[in-house]
């Protein structure tokens, strides 16, 4: 049986599932036959939308509620054979202002989640949505999975601990738990109002509607960056294989580029628009990690995954999808 087949009458949650990552795996597990269920907060700084789901909404189930609400999990958790746990707060700017709920999102609820599987549904499969801000500056590239943990800012600290907490109850209380580790993740359905989630949402904005981009740095600074289909074939792989239970997998993407390069591909394709350098404003500066790219050889030799959407069409795809539905993302 293929993963895409295992998947057929699954009864599956997402936690997040409104948001970006969340709905596009939403959309790609009802196509495959799951019965799908989504848990959202809504909370407008954090990228839920409904919107995300439009022309789905009959193929899923919507609870509105919040993972920090811990007396709401049971109900929620119980009878899922699957939890795609990608609730959380990704703003590191967000984090220095206000730690404490960074840390109550991130690393408390996080628990709550676990605590909830293990005293209600012991059998669930857990894939955590983690980050390669965990890496913090790289002593060396690409970064694989064993370089050294040491996060620039409280949300890389308890998004670490977040992770930590799957992977000890995964060794503790025998829960089935995978840890994915995202680089930048881009293309529809991504929040593009500010960069809340990636830099690159509100250059996607700015192209769309021939505005300039603003590059911090002097541009060289390099990234890779993964297109969202092959984010979530990530995630539907690490929820279906059994080899990946209790394992830490980097999620790449095509060869790494520089930022100047990328504003020069992102303004050739939108046709119009332009970028510029500006200084790093200093709260960001503080914790910019420099250059980084990521080592997939382990997500693509044990799980056999590989991107199959290169940049450019990338780009081509969420430049389409936002001059089509930008109404409802800006």
């Amino acid at each position: 049986m293929s993963h895409e087949e295992a998947y057929r009458g699954r009864r599956v949650l997402i936690t997040g599932g409104l948001g970006f990552i969340g709905s596009n795996l939403a959309r790609r597990l009802a196509d495959l036959g799951a019965e799908v269920a989504l848990v959202d907060s809504l909370i407008p700084e954090y990228g839920g939308n409904r919107a995300n789901i439009a022309g789905i909404e009959d193929r899923v189930a919507v609870h509105v509620s919040d993972v920090r609400d811990a007396d709401s999990l049971p109900a929620l958790l119980r009878g899922h054979e699957l939890v795609f746990n990608l609730a959380g707060q990704t703003s590191h700017v967000d984090s220095l202002h206000d730690p404490y709920t960074d840390l109550e999102i991130n690393c408390r609820a996080q628990l709550s989640i676990l605590e909830t599987v293990r005293h209600e549904n012991p059998e669930a499969k857990v894939v955590f949505a983690s980050t390669r801000q965990l890496y913090g500056r790289p002593e060396y590239l690409p970064v694989d999975e064993r370089h050294p943990l040491a996060p620039v800012d409280p949300n890389g600290v308890n998004k670490a601990a977040g992770e930590w907490y799957h992977l000890v109850y995964g060794r503790i209380y025998g829960l089935r738990c995978t840890v994915l580790r995202l680089t930048n993740t881009y293309g529809p359905r991504m929040r593009v109002k500010d960069d809340r989630q990636t830099f690159l949402g509100t250059w996607l904005r700015r192209a769309v509607e021939g505005e300039e981009l603003l590059v911090f740095g002097d541009g060289t600074q390099r990234r890779d960056f993964t297109y969202v289909d092959d984010a979530v074939e990530a995630f539907l792989l690490a929820g279906a294989r059994a080899e990946a239970d209790g394992e830490v997998f980097n999620v790449g993407g095509e060869p790494p580029v520089s930022l100047a390069e990328l504003a020069e591909l992102l303004v050739e394709l939108a046709g119009g628009g332009s970028w510029r350098l500006v200084p790093f404003p200093e709260e960001r500066r503080s914790i910019d990690i420099g250059d980084y790219y990521a080592d997939d050889s382990k997500l693509r030799g044990r799980l056999g995954w590989a991107p199959r959407v290169g940049l450019r069409e990338g780009l081509e795809r969420s430049l389409a999808f936002y001059r089509e539905h930008g109404a409802s993302y800006w």
